[in-house]
């Protein structure tokens, strides 16, 4: 964690926040500490978007308090929108400003706006730095709402799906920037599906699920709460007798797909696993060792897949 004070940047008490019968946030509490990139995970509908507008003071919470900066969302919007900037998950902007324009016009509510064609650079924009919103591709309106959430130099950001519609090369100029702002003590709410961008940028991660915080580590912390840590997988060309890998120390869970074996566990769990086959006659083909990622986790500590409303038997 890159925290740089003890006070928290970011704080958020038992949240809560109903629409008509859905309850959308249910007692989520977060304290994110100043220079810390802190992602929030979850399905559709678990809330994500829902908890950041509480933090933002988009929404007003049906209970619960937040403080950004030791500021009141509700009571010190003016101040607020000075320290913080916000990059939401669908931008809509005035249809016929071209980028430029859009920047210089954000760049006016503040009192010192980074300079508008070197933030147009850094989110990749020269070249259409003329274009009209209206004529702007996805992936190009939502490298300009990043620009518009940068703009007032914020000292907490907050950014929904950050790289929602870039190309691989635009995805890493984004993470690139984010690192940066961290570097220079900047507080960093990323909420993302990207795996990959959570375990690379993330300090902590919270994960949400149904409105309330299944979850809160860091990437490799949540990995290990999940109960393993690496996993085998092999087809058998032969049977594997029952409870065989079960059996084993090192093994948490097996599971068989027709002759596909995953075998999920710790230590040296492949050594394990080939030394028990080989004393069996076990013929086990296309073996190999993998390490348990976050979406594992997510799965081990939500019962969820993160990309389907499929409960984990």
């Amino acid at each position: 964690m890159h925290a740089t004070t003890s006070s928290p940047a970011v704080e958020a008490d038992r949240l809560h926040k109903r629409y008509r019968s859905k309850v959308a946030v249910e007692e989520v509490s977060l304290s994110v500490a100043v220079g810390e990139i802190f992602g929030i995970l979850g399905r559709n509908g678990a809330g994500k978007t829902t908890t950041v507008e509480l933090i933002a003071g988009l929404r007003r919470p049906d209970r619960g308090t937040v403080r950004v900066l030791g500021l009141d969302t509700r009571r010190d919007r003016a101040r607020l929108r000075q320290v913080l900037g916000v990059q939401p998950q669908e931008a809509t902007l005035h249809s016929a400003l071209t980028v430029t324009e859009l920047v210089r016009l954000y760049g006016s509510f503040y009192r010192d706006p980074l300079p508008t064609g070197d933030l147009i650079e850094s989110v990749g924009l020269t070249a259409s730095h003329r274009t009209r919103f209206e004529n702007l591709s996805g992936g190009q309106r939502q490298r300009l709402s990043i620009a518009l959430a940068l703009v007032g130099r914020p000292r907490v950001v907050i950014l929904d799906e950050l790289t929602t519609g870039l190309d691989p090369e635009a995805r890493r100029q984004m993470w690139t920037t984010l690192e940066r702002l961290r570097e220079s003590g900047v507080t960093v709410l990323l909420v993302s599906h990207a795996m990959e961008e959570i375990e690379r940028l993330c300090d902590r991660v919270a994960l949400l699920d149904e409105g309330r915080v299944a979850a809160l580590d860091s990437p490799s912390g949540l990995v290990r709460r999940a109960g393993f840590a690496q996993r085998v997988i092999f087809r058998a060309a032969t049977p594997v007798p029952d409870g065989l890998l079960e059996g084993l120390d090192e093994a948490e869970r097996v599971r068989a797909d027709g002759d596909r074996v995953v075998v999920e566990g710790r230590g040296d769990l492949l050594q394990a696993v080939s030394v028990a086959l080989v004393r069996a006659g076990v013929v086990a083909t296309e073996t190999r060792s993998e390490q348990a990622g976050l979406d594992d986790a997510f799965v081990a500590l939500t019962g969820h897949r993160l990309d389907t409303e499929e409960t984990i038997r």
